[in-house]
């Protein structure tokens, strides 16, 4: 069992094979398209943030709402992966979270060309 204390909300762009994958190593996660598939990116940050919950997207308009606007976050891993299979999604998650799961924590990350890059909260 899981005993991370790293929470999740996945965003609907990222898929299913990652919800399960992290849902089967038993961290907290929950998903945007289960609670609503339209929720508005500031609302995702805003609720992650109200529940300690980094969220993992493919989008790469979280960057300018946290860096640009101004909005606090309890972390984001956004994941550079255009045209990724699900495997390729959970493999990229798996890497992270086995090499870097406790400096990500409230921080900005990026994932592209196999490479993380982490920004810390006061960066």
């Amino acid at each position: 069992m899981n005993l991370s204390p790293l929470k999740f909300l996945v965003d609907v762009g990222v898929g299913k094979r990652v919800e399960e994958y992290l849902i089967s190593e038993g961290y907290d996660t929950k998903m945007v398209r289960n609670l609503d598939p339209r929720m508005k990116d500031n609302r995702i940050i805003e609720l992650a943030n109200s529940e300690n919950r980094m969220v993992i997207t493919m989008d790469k308009d979280f960057g300018e709402l946290v860096y640009h606007s101004g909005m606090g976050h309890s972390g984001i891993l956004l994941l550079r992966l255009e045209d990724a299979t699900g495997d390729e999604k959970e493999r990229a998650i798996r890497e992270i979270l086995d090499n870097y799961s406790d400096r990500i924590g409230g921080c900005f990350c990026v994932f592209q060309k196999e490479k993380l890059r982490i920004r810390g909260m006061d960066s």
